[in-house]
């Protein structure tokens, strides 16, 4: 057998630039080993695909796997001489970016439900298909930052509508197909303007070449730029690169909302006879064997792919209706999460300081503690455990965020609208025991949030 190397086409890899981010090419060290992480056009695995990141992850790394909120998959504890050959393995997959120099940039966020939901008003796929082409493809554009991400949000009811993006696009009711447009923040925020869907790729493509030139080296994020730039000055100097006019948005525009906790359980699909089944990774984590196994169920049961969400979960398609029960009970008895009632379902932790070296508190197994002792109560709040201020768990602020302040203490905090970041400040110090009697006290299954 030819070795794996001779597999993969041959090109030239450049060196990943310096960053802080995991890539495919740039494998970033943790104290449990390296990280790579494995960006997924769409959030889609197909099951060969799947099989080929377990076995990678068991021979080149510690078999753990993450789940990410931009639906993306990483895989820890890589080992320092088995870098190279996990990188092969990869890309023989067809999981690496079409031109080697564009893997920082393939960051555009869609729908697990994209297709597949009834209540969509566009289907995403055909423009996230050229909007990851125009990424990968223009060599000026792989000057964005490894964090630069797009939102293409068709309507969906499975949207993950809270986490904010550099730039996002939201499909308007009615025909022909229009796009309301925002910048640093989320669908349902006030839009910027509206263009019809066809002229969208050319949109984008200008707006990111005008980000480029107006940020410079001085800003890296959409969010930066515009306290420099208004967003009407912004919209004037785009304006005069399109040969189409962008439209003003309706003063009433209203994104409909949809539910923010993980989806779990069996979902209606558009085609008739069809359904989608949906689980929830514990603390955003599962191994090689499980992912093995959850292809072959993709396989037994669906279309042969998977979904990830920007929940830390996994949608299997194109399920018939009759098999989606037995298949639900299939991904519980495989360890993953399926009922809104269990604790662990609504609580989110980064990998804390068994892992990272910023992490003050070990809050993966501080969330474990927090779930075993809410079982014994009715309250399921949604709660993000952060070890420290970076919050890379939760692109968006939960409802409850803890945020460790030493080992085994926390400050607690609670969102509101009339304060920024995590919210209002409850308790400046408290241990998870403290922290799970606060929540069994203020909290019930009715009221996740007060």
């Amino acid at each position: 057998m030819k070795p794996l190397r001779d597999l993969v086409t041959t090109v030239e890899i450049p060196a990943p630039r310096p960053s802080a981010c995991p890539g495919l090419l740039r494998i970033v060290q943790a104290l449990d080993g390296g990280i790579c992480r494995v960006k997924l056009a769409g959030g889609v695995l197909i099951s060969a695909q799947a099989r080929a990141i377990a076995e990678a992850a068991e021979q080149c790394a510690s078999g753990v796997l993450e789940l990410t909120n931009r639906s993306n998959l990483q895989i820890r504890g890589v080992l320092p001489d088995q870098q190279a050959e996990l990188i092969e393995r990869l890309l023989a997959a067809d999981l690496g970016p079409s031109n080697p120099a564009a893997d920082d940039v393939r960051n555009l966020l869609l729908s697990p439900a994209a297709d597949l939901d009834p209540q969509a008003l566009l289907d995403t796929r055909p423009l996230a298909a050229a909007l990851l082409d125009l990424l990968q493809n223009t060599p000026a554009l792989h000057g964005l930052s490894a964090k630069f991400a797009i939102q293409l949000d068709g309507g969906e009811a499975l949207a993950m509508l809270e986490h904010p993006h550099d730039i996002w696009l939201s499909a308007l009711p009615g025909m022909p197909a229009r796009l309301a447009l925002g910048l640093a923040g989320c669908p349902g925020d006030p839009p910027l303007g509206v263009v019809d869907a066809e002229q969208s790729v050319a949109l984008i493509e200008q707006l990111l070449m005008l980000f480029l030139q107006l940020a410079g080296n001085e800003h890296s994020r959409m969010r930066q730029l515009l306290t420099v730039v208004s967003p009407s000055q912004l919209l004037q100097q785009l304006q005069t690169r399109l040969p189409f006019a962008i439209q003003a948005p309706a003063l009433d525009y209203q994104r409909t909302a949809a539910p923010q906790h993980a989806p779990m359980g069996i979902y209606p699909q558009r085609q008739s006879g069809l359904c989608m089944v949906a689980a929830s990774s514990r603390l955003g984590r599962i191994d090689a064997a499980q992912l093995k196994t959850l292809a072959d169920l993709a396989e037994q049961y669906g279309d042969a792919s998977l979904r990830l969400t920007p929940w830390q979960g996994l949608l299997l398609p194109n399920i018939p209706e009759h098999s989606a029960d037995n298949l639900l009970h299939k991904l519980a008895e495989l360890g993953l999460l399926i009922d809104a009632q269990e604790p662990l379902s609504q609580l989110i932790a980064c990998t804390g300081s068994a892992a990272c070296g910023k992490g003050l508190a070990d809050s993966k197994a501080d969330a474990l503690r927090l779930a075993e002792r809410l079982r014994a109560s009715t309250a399921r709040p949604q709660i993000h455990l952060s070890a420290c201020l970076r919050s890379c768990a939760a692109a968006h602020t939960a409802p409850f965020t803890l945020l460790a302040s030493s080992a085994g203490h926390y400050q607690l905090y609670q969102r509101t609208p009339k304060v920024a970041g995590f919210g209002q400040l409850l308790a400046s110090a408290m241990t998870i025991d403290e922290a799970s009697d606060w929540f069994a006290a203020h909290c019930t299954t009715g009221n996740r949030n007060a």
